[in-house]
């Protein structure tokens, strides 16, 4: 289970009902604290059918960045304002990143952090928690829909997966294996903490994590979609192939598309956005 630690509240409205912006610390199953932010629904207050009269209930969409992200950073920034015109966003910095404690695990750990993100947003009162995840946290968001499936606080009612690998230790691109370069190397750690902000455990996985696509199988009935681009220059398309090919799940090859939330312009935000809250 998560706990809030503490908060720091602003109000959206001047109405004494209508639901805030709230900043807070939240700390994950093993301890770990992490800088969270809660956005209401932007689409009418109080006539929006995502909130009741209390300004909660309804969907709240759970972004998980990409590895060096953080909530701070634009592009999540930019997403969460996209999506809120359809449903509250709970945003948050995964261990090691940004303002959060602990130290990244590059994917492993960090299903603990979806789970504490969506159990937040379910003590919020909503009823309906979905996940969008980018690179990284496109494949912690389906770890975190294999592991924690079934009507429990820490579940997702549908799954976004945006630019993420289906196996471990992929090295086939240059960017990944700079990256690993990053991960792995004293020196690229010391890159990671001073030049992204990024604090990375010095240990090996042990044991290896559930791979992205050996947890797609697990997730069903929960609705999936993949979503990845025709120029990603991390992965390429067998990453997503391989992916909706392990089970069900929907797969939209963007053209002309990047790498992860940088490159998912407005317009794909906001399919995604009625692909998660349709109608």
């Amino acid at each position: 289970m998560c706990a809030v630690e503490e908060g720091r509240y602003r109000g959206s409205s001047d109405s004494p009902t209508a639901p805030r912006v709230v900043r807070t610390l939240l700390r994950t199953a093993d301890g770990v604290r992490l800088d969270a932010m809660y956005e209401p629904c932007t689409a009418g207050f109080p006539q929006d059918s995502a909130v009741d009269h209390e300004g909660f209930r309804g969907t709240a969409i759970v972004v998980a960045h990409g590895f060096t992200g953080s909530l701070d950073r634009p592009a999540i920034r930019r997403a969460a304002e996209v999506l809120a015109r359809r449903a509250a966003v709970v945003t948050f910095s995964f261990r090691g990143h940004g303002a959060s404690g602990g130290r990244s695990t590059v994917g492993d750990r960090e299903v603990l952090d979806v789970a504490a993100a969506v159990e937040w947003a379910r003590a919020l009162g909503h009823t309906r928690v979905v996940t969008v995840g980018f690179s990284m946290g496109g494949s912690v968001v389906l770890r975190h829909a294999a592991l924690h499936g079934g009507r429990t606080e820490a579940s997702s009612d549908a799954v976004v997966s945006v630019s993420a690998p289906a196996r471990w230790y992929y090295r086939g691109t240059a960017p990944m294996r700079r990256l690993h370069w990053v991960v792995t190397r004293p020196t690229g750690r010391f890159v990671g903490r001073v030049g992204f902000r990024t604090r990375i455990h010095d240990r090996d996985w042990d044991p290896v994590p559930l791979s992205p696509a050996e947890a797609v199988p697990l997730i069903a009935p929960t609705p999936l979609l993949v979503v990845h681009g025709d120029r990603d220059p991390y992965f390429p398309l067998d990453h997503p192939r391989m992916l909706a090919a392990a089970g069900p799940a929907e797969l939209w090859v963007e053209r002309g598309m990047g790498h992860a939330e940088n490159a998912a312009d407005e317009a794909l935000l906001t399919r995604i956005a009625e692909w998660l809250v349709p109608g």
